[in-house]
């Protein structure tokens, strides 16, 4: 039996939850993306007392490790990693867009299609990446400014759908009929299920090594 704390502070909503082997038991989600430090901890401590579980029967601790906000992800990451610390547990980093690929196989039938999530990063741009339905990256995580062509030569063969708080953007100007969007519904069961799979297979990250993956220098759209 695996007992995961899951942390994701990475976007706009912050999604605290605690699963067992892959399936959340409980979860704490907080809108006010300034106040996700004070939030986290305090979600943490909740989860725990109506669960009635001690800290240190937790098995590991996952994380969104980016692209996403700036400051969101420096909160959840150095938390989760002040936990293992403590408790002397491995560490589950996952990629924000591969969480948002994920819950989109949920919600569409097309497997021969591809996904595309998309975090929004101000102005015209996105962090995107490309997955098909086994999760192997297709474009493996950017930084791109959309316009009317983007993506049109992969589009042109493929359906893709794109998902994710950056795809408005892209739906807005993009007129392609093989260009379909979704909108993503809450991301906490995708992470608790994502940090399942890794559990089991061992599938550990440095603690040490392991940083936010900001994919710009200067990312600031906390």
């Amino acid at each position: 039996m695996s007992l995961i704390l899951n942390i994701d502070t990475a976007l706009e909503t912050a999604n605290i939850s605690i699963a067992e082997n892959g399936k959340v038991l409980k979860s704490k989600t907080n809108s006010i993306q300034k106040d996700h430090a004070s939030f986290l901890h305090q979600a943490v401590q909740s989860l725990l007392v109506e669960l009635s579980i001690e800290i240190n029967q937790i098995s590991a601790i996952a994380v969104s490790i980016g692209p996403g906000s700036y400051t969101g992800l420096r909160v959840g990451i150095s938390s989760a990693k002040g936990f293992c610390y403590a408790l002397n547990k491995p560490l589950i980093a996952i990629s924000s867009l591969k969480i948002i690929a994920n819950n989109t196989m949920g919600l569409v039938e097309n497997k021969d299609a591809l996904l595309c999530p998309m975090i929004d990063a101000r102005r015209m741009e996105v962090f995107t990446a490309m997955y098909d339905f086994s999760l192997n990256e297709i474009n493996s995580p950017c930084a791109m400014v959309l316009n009317e062509k983007s993506f049109s030569e992969i589009l042109s063969n493929n359906k893709i759908y794109f998902s994710g708080n950056g795809s408005q953007k892209f739906k807005e100007i993009s007129d392609h009929q093989n260009a379909l969007f979704i909108k993503n519904n809450d991301l906490t069961h995708s992470l608790a299920e994502l940090s399942g799979f890794k559990y089991i297979s061992n599938d550990f990250d440095d603690l040490v090594n392991t940083e936010p993956f900001y994919l710009k220098e200067y990312q600031t759209n906390s």
